[in-house]
């Protein structure tokens, strides 16, 4: 027996049968054998329509739900299970937060009422390298099932339906509609918002099985028993790459013990380990990482899974009337895990976005996908991941990984947190990426000289379109936000087009970020 199956065997709900099916798909994806999915189908005949929006996928889904009910839309929320949050705290900065409020979902106090723990400061080290400490970034942990509570009464109350243990089946998209098809039922919408996560089925069809071009595999648990410690690590390495992988760490307090992660990029080539293997890596190294015996834990809760990226992100509507968001759209860089952050971060323009659409009925593929504009911000962050990945048959020096990471984060460290607060929260700017680029090159040359045959020269071309895209978008979006106003001036379906127009630039060139 593996020391994780008895490790996870013990734990409550036996985790480690989870982990065997998470496992069985990784191998499907690591072999290329990505399960069909024919689930999408399209009528020329018409609909009678019963709702405005319907979205699949409640855990997250409940969000954008409870906006657009509040703004009078006729919305259902299809949840294949129960609407709980996880017990596992989503950690995230309290200035992304304040989305919530923005919006009027919560007020201050809910607000309050949903943060489970908060810590500080969080540091960033690395093996042989530097260690640096901030505060206030993702040193948030929010409850998420007391935030998904009171969204769900706020969604309730502004006239939203919640339909539990509804399952999607099938989608049949028609001229003015969509019929959305669950066990027994059928839903008839005007637009239907796929919430439904990385492996929807949705998305499935719409990439036609294609492979992901890069995998995040992450692990961890939450444990009782460690010393007292109030700290939190947001990026930690402590060892040199092991199995073709450079391992990563995170660690923060929860409400009932503490949790700490192991994470790598990798591709999805057959060679790459499974989870379980990653797992027993995890246990072996993790009384060195946090200075601890195993048999002094309590493992409470198990935490695994694997987060498929694409260079074709986000996603583009594959049909009319069908719009993916949140982590089934891609709408987050290949260095995230996704999910809740990158949700709460798109979440106030989604919102507008969706309601101008619904309101002017621009619902074809072509105006959806102006919700998922081209960002560039994202696009550069490709280059990061392949850095922080080997090949499976690459040769790199054991500590190049973290002597480039070491070197940028000092730098990063020297520019301020002006710099390097916005990057530990996904945020890519032009002006902070161009600083810190110039200042490693003259300062780590042979660095920056080793990054290109590890990531190739095509890549670092393709890298620098990308860049100079970047830097095109900051340039012209003080421009657009000064045009702005000018916007409400003209026929309300052009003002969805401007305002789309304006968002791309924010939002591709980091600015959303204040």
């Amino acid at each position: 027996m593996s020391l994780t199956e008895q490790i996870l065997s013990q734990m409550p709900g036996n985790p480690f049968a989870g982990l065997r099916q998470a496992d069985r798909l990784w191998q499907a994806y690591r072999e290329a054998k990505i399960p069909p999915s024919e689930v999408v189908q399209e009528t020329s005949e018409p609909l009678a329509i019963d709702w405005d929006v319907v979205i699949c996928g409640g855990t997250l889904g409940i969000l954008i739900g409870a906006a657009l009910a509040q703004r009078g839309w006729r919305v259902a929320v299809l949840e294949r299970g129960k609407l709980r949050g996880r017990d596992q705290e989503w950690n995230i900065s309290r200035r992304e937060l304040q989305a919530l409020v923005e919006l009027g979902l919560l007020t201050e106090a809910e607000l309050e009422g949903t943060i489970a723990t908060t810590y500080n400061p969080g540091y960033v080290r690395f093996h042989e390298g530097i260690e640096l400490q901030v505060t206030d970034v993702l040193n948030i942990g929010v409850d998420p099932v007391e935030l998904l509570d009171t969204l769900k009464t706020k969604f309730l109350a502004a006239g939203g339906q919640l339909f539990e243990d509804t399952a999607f089946k099938g989608a049949v998209v028609h001229p003015n509609g969509v019929t959305v098809q669950v066990a027994e039922t059928l839903f008839t919408t005007r637009l239907l918002l796929d919430a439904m996560g990385h492996f929807s089925p949705v998305t499935q069809q719409a990439r036609q099985g294609r492979s992901p071009d890069a995998v995040c595999l992450v692990v961890g648990t939450c444990a009782q028993g460690f010393p007292e410690n109030p700290t939190g690590d947001l990026f930690a390495t402590f060892t040199t790459v092991q199995n073709q992988c450079q391992y990563f760490w995170e660690a923060f307090p929860a409400r009932d013990g503490r949790t700490t992660y192991l994470f790598t990029y990798l591709d999805a080539q057959p060679e790459r380990p499974s989870l379980e293997t990653l797992f027993e890596s995890y246990f072996q190294l993790l009384p060195q990482y946090q200075g601890i015996e195993l048999d002094r834990l309590q493992f409470q809760r198990a935490l695994f899974g694997f987060f498929p990226c694409y260079r074709q992100s986000p996603l583009k509507p594959a049909w009319n009337r069908i719009l993916p968001i949140g982590d089934s759209s891609g709408n987050q860089s290949p260095l995230s895990f996704g999910g809740f952050g990158a949700m709460i971060r798109h979440l106030k323009r989604l919102t507008a976005g969706i309601d101008a659409a619904l309101a002017e009925d621009l619902l074809d593929r072509s105006a959806l996908a102006l919700l998922h504009p081209y960002q560039p911000s994202l696009a550069v962050t490709w280059l990061f991941q392949r850095s922080m990945s080997v090949g499976i048959h690459q040769k790199v020096a054991p500590n190049q990984i973290n002597a480039l990471l070491s070197a940028v984060f000092e730098e990063m460290q020297q520019l301020g947190d002006r710099v390097l607060k916005p990057f530990l929260q996904d945020v890519v700017q032009f002006s902070a990426l161009a600083q810190t680029m110039l200042r490693v090159a003259i300062a780590h040359p042979c660095l920056i000289l080793a990054i290109i045959p590890h990531v190739g020269l095509l890549t670092l071309l393709t890298w620098m379109g990308h860049f100079l895209a970047l830097g095109l978008y900051a340039a012209l979006c003080p421009l657009a936000l000064r045009l702005k106003p000018w916007t409400k001036s003209l026929p309300t379906a052009w003002q969805y087009y401007g305002d789309r127009w304006l968002e791309a630039l924010q939002y591709g060139s980091g600015n959303d970020y204040p």
